[in-house]
């Protein structure tokens, strides 16, 4: 016998609004729905239907794009909670894309395989990440021959020559001056010291020089050409930009989506310990972003943030709930480093805040 839930239950089995589980139901796009008195009742073994919404922004064939370095602090644990933002309103379409502190760009990647946006922007202050996304877009096939070059000859090294060969790669990245001349040797060195560093971390010194270790990695794949050649094609539409976060403020509207991944705020005494750029987002830097996250709330952009959750720690700090009161504050559970050795892990609780 055919068993029936209601529009609620159907609702929490398929991660949706109760009201849009009900605007499913009458417009007969879930098969054997019926009213029953003042509300819908749906076959228990019914499939959750396509939501039209979603297919408004999918692209017609769609390229499983992924950050072509690997970033800490990554967003990739994060990207199925943010991305149900981007749908949550049911009236709503967002043309624009924003990213201000892309970083790795792990929900970045992730929006451009899945969707279709008229205008892209991302940026980031560091000069040597931003430089890179530029040369793919803009030179990715001597960018390809590079690390092509440099893969052949590292990965066949014995221990000692391919300690010898990355220390020799850092040295000359940290000696070479970024410049339109040497834009694309900087940026294929950049990318091989990310696949062949210490977890795959950017750490810079009070010079700003890159000055972290070899990693151990037996065989890492230092030049994927498929995924580069790929991000290459979907960085054509997108704006790059070097700098502060808040260069993005022309750029949004009421139309944007707008993401900030900004580094994280220490939890510990010592899950602070790499340094993203040669500065120091402290406190204050927090503040300052709030202050942006709102403005640009006061635009009629969409607005989300992520952070860590003080109160893994200290139940009583409030810094983040009282920065952001009056805003929506989730807290969702991602499995991180959870002090300066990378090998302690464990879950934790982090913040995703949006308007």
């Amino acid at each position: 016998m055919l068993s029936f839930i209601s529009a609620k239950e159907a609702a929490e089995k398929w991660d949706i609004s109760q009201r849009r589980v009900d605007i499913l139901c009458s417009e007969k796009r879930i098969a054997g729905a019926m009213m029953v008195g003042n509300m819908w009742i749906i076959p228990s073994n019914a499939d959750k239907p396509i939501d039209k919404r979603t297919i408004r922004y999918e692209k017609d064939k769609a390229v499983q794009l992924k950050p072509f370095v690997k970033w800490v602090g990554g967003k990739s644990q994060l990207v199925e909670e943010l991305e149900k933002l981007l749908n949550e309103n049911e009236e709503t379409i967002y043309s624009k894309y924003c990213e201000p502190m892309v970083g790795g760009g792990a929900l970045f990647f992730d929006m451009l395989s899945k969707y279709k946006f008229e205008q892209l922007y991302i940026g980031d202050s560091n000069s040597e990440l931003i430089n890179t996304y530029d040369v793919i877009k803009n030179n990715v096939e001597s960018l390809i021959f590079r690390l092509n070059e440099m893969q052949m000859l590292y990965l066949p090294m014995d221990d000692n020559g391919r300690k010898y060969f990355y220390y020799s790669i850092r040295d000359k990245f940290n000696s070479i001056k970024l410049s339109k001349e040497t834009s694309t040797e900087k940026a294929s060195y950049f990318i091989f010291l990310n696949k062949t560093c210490f977890n795959g971390l950017y750490r810079v010194n009070r010079k700003g020089q890159f000055n972290v270790p070899m990693g151990a990695y037996k065989n890492p794949t230092i030049c994927d050409e498929d995924n580069l050649r790929n991000v290459h094609k979907a960085l054509q539409n997108v704006t790059i930009v070097c700098g502060d976060y808040n260069l993005s403020k022309d750029f949004v509207d009421k139309n944007t989506f707008v993401y900030f991944d900004p580094p994280y705020r220490p939890i510990s005494d010592t899950s602070g310990f790499t340094s993203y750029n040669s500065g120091s987002f402290d406190d204050n830097e927090q503040i300052r972003l709030a202050e942006y996250f709102k403005q640009l709330c006061c635009v009629g952009a969409k607005v989300v943030l992520s952070n860590s959750d003080p109160k893994n720690v200290n139940p009583d700090d409030n810094f983040f709930d009282d920065l952001y009161q009056g805003y929506n504050i989730r807290r969702v559970e991602a499995v991180r480093a959870i002090n300066s050795n990378g090998d302690s892990r464990g879950k934790i609780k982090e913040l995703i805040i949006h308007n």
